[in-house]
């Protein structure tokens, strides 16, 4: 029963952190020489207390790096640990610069929360500081014409080395740097800051440049893949200038549906109007013709107009003739002989 008391009591201690943890995650890797941010997340009721980093496996042998009531702790551009907290997140950050590979091990965020009873809520994290070479992407793609920089980050001991831009799989397309640290032609410049990154920038890209490349620092590489899309194509749309106050805009009725039974019923009136404009001129012409041939019948001819005044006019001499003879006169609605 003693026992069992004892055990209790024990744990009491380690209550807390079963009900509110910090959280940060489980590794972070880094290139020596490098910086590093880590983000540990609290409990809202974790807010006002105080925020610590340190280095180490266990609670007991943990060496503080960095405090949040340390003023001196909070410039992370001065101090190579520092640490921020932000409540209203509720994280607190911990930025480290200038990693060495010796820093590598295991590392803590906690909160303090004091008193005998209750043990800090605590996380921990394994970081790991190599040596090498990492590019910041791996793929990088750009248009046609238009220009891209890939930036390939190496480790302090690679500080002085020549840097290699490659084409993957052709040695003799090689790119090196001068004792200056830098490399410059037609279509590709290096620019190497001697700080732990160098940049490798296509001035003008072609379709034949998309390939797999290379970067390279010491015995260290770094593949890079470069996709080329084409150039998107312009096409000219005609623009219709916008109409002034002086060109009146004319409001055209829109056009009529012509259905099939309008299209009978117009047919149908077109058909009497042809009909009876060609009766009205059949009957024009009949009384045109009617009296042009009563005319013609009612007027003598030149031809017998001349004889008759010939016969006249050679028997007058002739008395006796003239008293027996028979005088014929043309009237218009009869002929009669005396």
């Amino acid at each position: 029963m003693f026992q069992l008391l004892k055990l209790t009591f024990s744990l009491l201690p380690w209550i807390p952190v079963l009900l509110c943890k910090v959280v940060t995650e489980k590794e972070f890797s880094v290139l020596e020489g490098g910086s590093l941010m880590i983000p540990c997340h609290y409990e809202p009721q974790y807010a006002s207390h105080v925020k610590y980093w340190c280095q180490g496996g266990t609670r007991e042998f943990c060496t503080s790096l960095a405090r949040t009531d340390d003023a001196r702790a909070m410039d992370p551009a001065e101090d190579r640990v520092s640490i921020f907290d932000d409540p209203g997140q509720r994280v607190f950050t911990v930025t480290m610069n200038d990693l060495k590979e010796q820093e590598s091990g295991w590392y803590m965020c906690g909160v303090e929360i004091g008193g005998v009873w209750k043990a800090d809520d605590v996380t921990f994290t394994n970081i790991k500081v190599v040596h090498g070479l990492s590019a910041v992407d791996s793929r990088m793609s750009g248009v046609e014409g238009s220009s891209v920089t890939v930036q390939c980050r190496y480790s302090e001991r690679y500080r002085e080395s020549e840097k290699n831009w490659c084409r993957s799989g052709d040695s003799r397309s090689c790119k090196t740097t001068s004792s200056v640290g830098s490399y410059e032609d037609s279509s590709v410049a290096i620019r190497d800051d001697r700080t732990g990154a160098f940049t490798v920038t296509f001035k003008k890209l072609r379709m034949t440049d998309t390939a797999w490349y290379w970067c390279s620092a010491g015995e260290q590489n770094i593949s890079v893949y470069l996709l080329v899309t084409p150039r998107p194509t312009t096409t000219v749309s005609t623009i219709t200038p916008p109409l002034t106050a002086s060109e009146p805009v004319e409001h055209l009725p829109p056009p009529q549906h012509i259905s099939k039974e309008s299209w009978k019923s117009n047919s149908h009136m077109l058909a009497s109007v042809v009909v009876c404009s060609s009766v009205m001129f059949l009957v024009i012409m009949a009384f045109f013709s009617r009296r042009l041939w009563k005319k013609h019948k009612s007027d003598p001819s030149p031809s017998e107009t001349e004889r008759l005044n010939a016969k006249f006019i050679g028997n007058s001499n002739d008395v006796g003739d003239f008293q027996n003879s028979a005088i014929v006169f043309l009237n218009r609605s009869s002929q009669d002989v005396f």
